[in-house]
């Protein structure tokens, strides 16, 4: 059982798809809500206040806003924004980190590899959700969101550009929602890499962090107030991966000096964990024999992750998990480079820290005013806008709309 899990839900997600189309051609949505999801990249959950994000502090003072956003294990981009969009843990949606390996494949996996081969992805995303149900749904650069999952994709959708211009973005989510009822998406995912970009270069304190806290701000401002004027009211909410928090170069561990034998093990270098999959000549022995010494050498720079460890984070009974884990703590990191040529800044990636804690605020119709929840876990943002949009869930998910009930109105 432990080997198929991802193929199981694949398995599950692909029937069940099939069955919401039909109950879709038979019950068509007429009520026609609409919700907008921005995701501000590494926008940690503390920057509204640290730097003054009177957008944002807008939206929640009329609105509903989260102590914390809690990621998923580990808190890295790609396996977060695939649970927000799927509802999913990452070893059930397939993206266990940016960079990983399939035990039984045996091919690895890097950020976008979806856009070419979807059977990296398991779940059916809230565009797709939307779509079979009648509900057309729009995606602005989310990850993997070009991706054929199920075999199909959003009704609007780009490619993803690093150069795309960043007003342009909110230019067309605007439009998307100007368009005639017959072709309005009433789903709309968007994504800016921004905030996350200064935080990895210069660190979450830095003057770049702010600056850039700044302008997705007035670009989250620009698209409030172009919500604002069109004729229906629409749902915003808007929310990050995971947080950021600094490192240090002098802390840093060199894992070369691990003499990890890399003709019996494949090592892939996550930043704040190191995972070693076993090639397939080689025996449960080997492995167990591999862990000890790495445990006996660690001397507290590292820890060997244990299965209780995982499946305490729902990050077990998978082929992508890799059969070694060794993990670091802020502000240390893994890397293979000497000192003079380490590039400080931040990070994320670790075990739940508070630092690693997201952003979340919403506001419109859906939602009540004046609204602080507890901190939730990023798996309960699927059924919510499911709730909202009046989408059915008929598949398997791992989140409950349970925590954000306070903050609804109906």
């Amino acid at each position: 059982m432990k080997k198929h899990v991802i193929s199981l839900w694949g398995f599950l997600s692909v029937a069940l798809l099939s069955v919401a189309f039909s109950a879709a051609a038979a019950t068509p949505n007429t009520a026609e809500p609409t919700v907008v999801m921005m995701s501000l990249d590494g926008f940690r959950w503390d920057y509204i206040e640290k730097y003054h994000a009177t957008n944002l502090a807008a939206i929640a003072a009329n609105g509903v806003r989260a102590e914390q956003l809690r990621p998923a294990y580990p808190t890295k981009t790609f396996p977060n924004h695939l649970t927000l969009i799927t509802g999913l843990y990452p070893v059930h949606h397939g993206i266990v980190d940016n960079r990983f390996c399939d035990k039984e494949r045996q091919q690895c996996y890097k950020m976008g590899m979806g856009k070419e081969d979807s059977t990296w992805l398991s779940g059916i995303p809230l565009w797709n959700l939307a779509e079979i149900n009648g509900v057309k749904a729009a995606t602005y650069f989310w990850p993997e969101s070009d991706a054929r999952i199920n075999g199909m994709t959003p009704s609007y959708y780009y490619h993803y550009s690093q150069k795309s211009d960043y007003q342009a973005r909110i230019d067309q989510i605007i439009d998307w929602l100007k368009l005639p009822p017959a072709a309005r998406p009433h789903f709309i995912a968007g994504y800016f890499s921004l905030v996350d970009t200064m935080g990895h270069d210069f660190g979450p304190d830095s003057g770049q962090v702010a600056q850039a806290v700044a302008k997705v701000d007035t670009l989250i401002g620009r698209l409030r107030a172009g919500i604002k004027q069109l004729d229906y009211p629409v749902n915003l909410i808007v929310l990050a991966d995971h947080g950021m928090t600094a490192i240090d170069n002098q802390k840093a561990f060199d894992y070369r000096q691990l003499s990890i034998d890399e003709q019996k093990f494949q090592v892939v270098n996550a930043s704040t964990r190191l995972l070693l999959y076993a090639k397939p000549a080689v025996t449960q022995p080997d492995i167990s024999a591999l862990r000890q010494q790495l445990k006996q050498v660690a001397n507290g720079h590292y820890r060997v992750l244990t299965e209780d460890y995982l499946q305490a984070r729902h990050y077990t009974d998978s082929p992508r998990v890799a059969d070694i884990i060794l993990e670091v703590d802020a502000p240390s990191y893994f890397t293979a480079k000497p000192l003079a040529e380490r590039h400080g800044g931040g990070n994320h990636g670790y075990s739940y820290i508070k630092d690693m804690g997201a952003l979340f605020v919403a506001e419109g119709p859906a939602f009540k005013q004046g609204v602080m929840l507890p901190a939730f876990d990023n798996v309960s943002v699927y059924p919510l806008v499911a709730h909202i949009l009046g989408l059915p869930i008929t598949h398997p998910v791992d989140g409950t709309i349970t925590p954000l009930l306070p903050a609804l109105n109906q």
